[in-house]
């Protein structure tokens, strides 16, 4: 239908570009990889999306880059909603959904899924070929096949936000340190503006890293919600809906497979006594949790560094703003001495005619004289009582 857009295969370079150029602001594009390591360019609305992956519209709201949702792992019945950062996907047992595919931050996350997502009998025929496979030896690609399909495409997603807000972190630690140091070195406007616009960049790295860092700590406390991310599992105990789900843009409606998709894992919780064990999804979790605490903990040593400077700075304007003082303590006991002397002065340069003013020209020089040393005695008693009181150094 129209309203189901276009599909355009990831293969075709020159369509998807031709698809970019189409695209306005609004566009919806998404990017479908299977579990054969096939991918898909799609161009769909969300009402297309919400029947293919049985998700309502506040779950797929959350993926919306025009609203500010924060980082969340949500487990649902038949699909994990994942928004970190820019990694906005939806994965299900057999697909993954990737938004905003031709981002410059999401191209290299799909080209991880592709390599991680292709199962081992297709890396093996490439390798018989004399093919070069990026991915590794056969070794590695086996031990990733054996966890469910959800879970290799949630380890590349949190693989990949995890290197990349460390990649950020290395970079605002390369920058700061040098400024850090400077500023110390010498106080000047140009430092502090740079130091204040390298502390703003922190404050924003370390709240987008501590969501993650929460949104992981969230799920590992909670087994029930870890429980909810094993779709597999989940899908075993399940009735079958519909054939190949490729396709079908329209399957039940969510209340129906809502419905089935529970009373499947009441039956298959009687059943199997391991629906409760989370160890493999809790290792995995726990991997990448330590990385990215990792990553939080150089944000607070950058943090504690760049508030120790702070301090260092402040000690040092509150010295000089004392040394002002000092000199400013200086220069008014300077000011009184002299005050006194343009007194005298002052009372004897009054044209008043008195007798004494008359024939006592030699008292001239013992007045200048006396007054001047009364003066020095006025300022060095001021100096020194100051001293005593601890109001100038030594």
């Amino acid at each position: 239908m129209a309203r189901d857009g276009y599909v355009v295969p990831a293969a075709d370079p020159q369509a998807a570009a031709a698809a970019t150029k189409k695209k306005t602001r609004s566009s919806r594009s998404w990017i479908l990889l299977d579990a054969a390591g096939n991918s898909t360019v799609l161009d769909v609305d969300k009402h297309a999306i919400m029947h293919r992956v049985q998700i309502h519209a506040r779950d797929l709201r959350i993926l919306d880059p025009l609203l500010s949702y924060p980082s969340t792992i949500l487990g649902r019945e038949q699909a994990i909603v994942l928004n970190l950062e820019h990694i906005k996907a939806i994965i299900t047992s057999e697909e993954v959904l990737l938004r905003d595919p031709f981002d410059e931050h999401v191209i290299p996350v799909v080209a991880e899924l592709q390599r991680r997502l292709t199962p081992v009998n297709a890396i093996r025929d490439s390798q018989g070929d004399g093919k070069e496979y990026a991915g590794g030896n056969d070794v590695d690609a086996g031990e990733e096949d054996e966890s469910p399909f959800e879970f290799r495409a949630l380890e590349v997603a949190l693989e990949a936000i995890c290197s990349f807000l460390a990649a950020r972190t290395t970079e605002l630690e390369t920058a700061a340190y040098p400024a850090l140091d400077e500023l110390t070195s010498k106080i000047s406007s140009r430092n502090l503006d740079r130091v204040r616009k390298l502390k703003s960049a922190m404050t924003r790295l370390t709240a987008r890293v501590q969501k993650v860092r929460d949104e992981l700590e969230q799920l590992l406390d909670d087994d029930d919600d870890m429980a909810d991310l094993y779709l597999s599992r989940k899908m075993d105990g399940a009735s079958p809906v519909s054939g190949s789900g490729a396709a079908n843009w329209f399957p039940a409606s969510p209340t129906i497979g809502s419905k089935i998709s529970r009373a499947s894992r009441a039956s298959l919780a009687t059943i199997r006594g391991d629906e409760n064990d989370v160890e493999e999804l809790e290792m995995l979790l726990e991997a990448y949790f330590m990385q990215i605490d990792s990553t939080l903990n150089k944000l607070s040593t950058l943090r504690e560094y760049i508030d120790d400077t702070e301090d260092y700075i402040n000690i040092q304007l509150d010295n000089h703003r004392n040394q002002l003082i000092q000199l400013e303590l200086f220069l008014s006991s300077g000011t009184v001495s002299l005050s006194i002397y343009s007194l005298v002065a002052g009372i004897f340069g009054m044209n008043i005619p008195y007798t004494w003013n008359e024939n006592h020209g030699y008292m001239f020089k013992w007045v200048v004289i006396f007054t001047a040393i009364f003066c020095a005695v006025t300022f060095v008693f001021i100096m020194s009582y100051a001293r005593f009181k601890g109001l100038v150094g030594s």
